[in-house]
């Protein structure tokens, strides 16, 4: 039977892999940005991806089933692939593609590992600024220096990064769309849509942002960040279904005060 110091010494190997399958797609998404390049679109115009996308993550998921045979992985691009062995992927190789591709430099490569169903580590890694932001479940860390979510106590002094509400939070709810996110902006201190989910949580994490608010988002877009934030100290709310992987996320540091985020949560569950 395995021990608690098993399941930490565990999750820290895995923790270590994550990191290094970020990093070996890094040196490439630096090169290939601002050098021009054939943009594609999945489900429609708010949703594109390029070949790097899929370059990316062939090559983290070769790393990743290399360093843990029969592992399942589950990526953004090339869908869900299941394995023999206890450890699941998810994988987003790119978070953040449509910056990437447009030349803003705000977005990371996410990797999380999931046991039992169960997300015990994860690794995001910002290419352009070198950032790497490490948990399992012994800690969190930024380039392994112990991480912790600290920051303003008031929302009318904070930054909250958001991508509400993204076109279909608008479809057919525009009006209630745009008034919530007025009371957003009118309640916090300043909001930005950077448009990567992993990377803002990480700056909350980092205490970089005070909160962040996602809807609508994908199990590779959160299973590193939402265990970093927790890690770290800070609180990570997810709404919208069942498990860790809900469609709708609410995070913020362990030190403000989140009330308007809260009621903006429950009036989207409403």
């Amino acid at each position: 039977m395995s021990t608690d110091a098993d399941l930490i010494a565990h999750s820290q190997q895995l923790s270590a892999t994550a990191a290094e399958a970020t990093r070996l797609v890094a040196d490439d998404l630096r090169a290939a940005f601002r050098a021009g390049m054939d943009v594609e679109f999945k489900r429609d115009k708010h949703d594109p991806v390029t070949v790097h996308d899929r370059r990316a993550e062939e090559a983290i998921s070769a790393l990743l089933t290399r360093h843990f045979p029969g592992s399942s992985v589950v990526g953004e691009e090339d869908g869900a692939h299941e394995g023999s062995g206890d450890v699941t992927w998810y994988v987003d190789p790119i978070d953040g593609t449509a910056n990437f591709a447009r030349g803003l430099a705000f977005f990371c490569t996410s990797i999380g590992a999931v046991l039992d169903g169960r997300v015990v580590a994860g690794a995001v890694l910002d290419p352009m600024t070198g950032h790497l932001f490490t948990a399992d479940l012994s800690g969190a860390w930024l380039n392994g220096e112990p991480l912790r979510s600290g920051g303003t106590k008031q929302e009318a002094e904070a930054m909250l990064l958001t991508s509400y509400p993204a076109a279909r939070d608008l479809a057919g709810h525009q009006e209630s769309a745009l008034a919530s996110f007025a009371g957003l902006v009118t309640s916090y201190g300043t909001v930005r849509r950077p448009g990567s989910a992993a990377l803002s949580l990480s700056h909350v994490a980092a205490g970089w942002a005070d909160a962040t608010v996602g809807t609508s988002i994908s199990a590779w877009d959160v299973c590193a960040a939402q265990l970093i934030v927790q890690q770290a100290g800070g609180h990570y709310l997810p709404f919208g279904g069942e498990g860790w992987d809900h469609p709708h996320f609410a995070a913020y540091t362990a030190d403000l005060e989140p009330t308007t985020l809260t009621q903006f949560v429950g009036d989207l569950q409403q």
